[in-house]
């Protein structure tokens, strides 16, 4: 029976597994791998401190169980309760001082802690364990970069993913963070070559082409693919909010829905809300309180996955953006979007479709990435996001309809150690 939960549990069949868990413990009380799975899959399912207290109990009977001690760790961890993380990974060292899984989360939640060195050790340590485990390079590769003080250290993350990808074929996270790298580095030719490298093995793959097209290998499209941004965020769907809010000082959410807020007034849970692209939910709870019905639609069913789990939402909708838009009856009083429009090269189809569906005097906010410059340009960035001007801002708002904007600029992210530029746009729909 155990078997069949521990099968049902990683086929996603989070119902049946749960049944399966507790027949087990009904059966044999304190079992602690029934134990420690109900646990885990408690976490899974939003219930945060009921997985913490079974695997406790766990852990009271098996008290050297390393994986257990890890998975402890990583509920503290997304539950931002680090140290409390930090204790349980070095647990697991105690108990199995190769544990690479807990080596590395360790590594990690010192880095978040601001503990760049002892961060910097764990990473080493993890090497030296497992020289030939890919992922211990792409993960220093990326300590790397989020850890710039001069060019050696993305020369050196290079490396790291030129090894991770030498020693992981699959790791298509590695090739695209060494295409990135060498391109920062200004070896654009260099960048290409990876990524055409990679569409000649995988010729159906939209990652790889869409980043070509990003490094110059061909002209870019007029909007990303939506497989490219469908398989970007299914893929790292999981792991998107330690990512952006803890490793690259993620503060989009936060500073548009502020500004936006500024326009609104106090708070009376009086208005239609959709927030467009609305990924892991990271807007949901801030403009909560405004709104009477709060809608997210997203490509991604990863990341509506996981905004399901955050809370807050009326209803969840997996579509592409402009297109639903066009084809639904609804008004809308704001619609919000955080850094979702940075994969639209031409913004005039979404923001027309937009307008048209807010009601007068509602509004649109959103943010994008800054291109510098008077003129009237767009960029496709080797990040594969868009970059606009506020010349072309201004110009798409106007040709869609909007009357009265504000643009400010804002830095919104950090990429390689540095801030990443970028506008927060608010523009209103005339009428009252």
């Amino acid at each position: 029976m155990l078997g069949e939960a521990i099968a049902a549990h990683r086929a996603d069949q989070l119902d049946v597994a749960e049944v399966l868990y507790r027949k087990v413990l009904q059966r044999q009380a304190g079992q602690p791998d029934a134990l420690h799975f109900l646990g885990v899959l408690c976490h899974q399912r939003n219930r945060s401190e009921e997985g913490i207290r079974l695997i406790r109990m766990a852990l009271r009977a098996v008290p050297l169980h390393a994986d257990a001690h890890n998975n402890l760790g990583n509920i503290h961890k997304e539950c931002d309760q680090l140290t409390e993380a930090e204790a349980c990974y070095r647990s697991a060292l105690v108990c199995q001082a190769q544990h690479h899984d807990a080596l590395s989360n360790l590594a990690l939640v010192l880095d978040v802690q601001g503990r760049e060195d002892e961060a910097l050790e764990a990473y080493a340590r993890l090497l030296a364990q497992a020289p030939q485990l890919g992922r211990a390079h792409y993960l220093m590769g990326m300590f790397r970069c989020r850890h710039v003080h001069d060019t050696g250290d993305v020369e050196q993350a290079v490396e790291c993913f030129r090894n991770a990808v030498l020693h992981d074929d699959a790791d298509v996270r590695a090739r695209e963070e060494l295409g990135v790298a060498l391109y920062m580095l200004g070896r654009s030719e260099e960048a290409v070559a990876v990524y055409r490298e990679w569409l000649v093995r995988e010729p159906d793959n939209p990652v790889p082409r869409h980043l070509f097209a990003a490094c110059g290998g061909e002209a870019p499209p007029v909007q990303a693919d939506e497989a490219y941004v469908r398989n970007v965020f299914d893929s790292f769907a999981a792991s998107f909010d330690e990512q952006l809010l803890k490793n690259l000082d993620y503060r989009a959410p936060q500073i548009l829905v502020a500004a936006l807020v500024a326009k609104l007034g106090a708070p009376q849970a009086m208005l239609d809300v959709l927030d467009a692209g609305c990924g892991t939910g990271l807007c949901g709870p801030l403009i909560r309180p405004h709104a009477r019905r709060l809608v997210g639609v997203d490509l991604s069913g990863g990341m509506l996955a996981q905004a399901g789990l955050r809370g807050g939402y009326d209803e969840l909708v997996e579509a592409e953006l402009a297109a639903w838009l066009r084809a639904g009856s609804s008004a809308w009083d704001i619609v919000l979007s955080a850094d979702t429009l940075i994969y639209f090269g031409e913004l005039v189809p979404v923001l027309s479709a937009t307008h048209a569906a807010l009601r007068p005097g509602g509004w649109l906010a959103f943010t994008l990435e800054a291109l510098v410059g008077e003129s009237d340009r767009v960029e496709l960035a080797a990040s594969g996001r868009y970059r606009h001007s506020r010349a072309c801002i201004e110009r798409a708002l106007e040709a869609a309809g909007f009357r009265e904007s504000v643009i400010v600029g804002e830095s919104l992210r950090k990429e390689l150690g540095t801030q990443v530029a970028g506008w927060v746009v608010l523009a209103r729909k005339s009428g009252v």
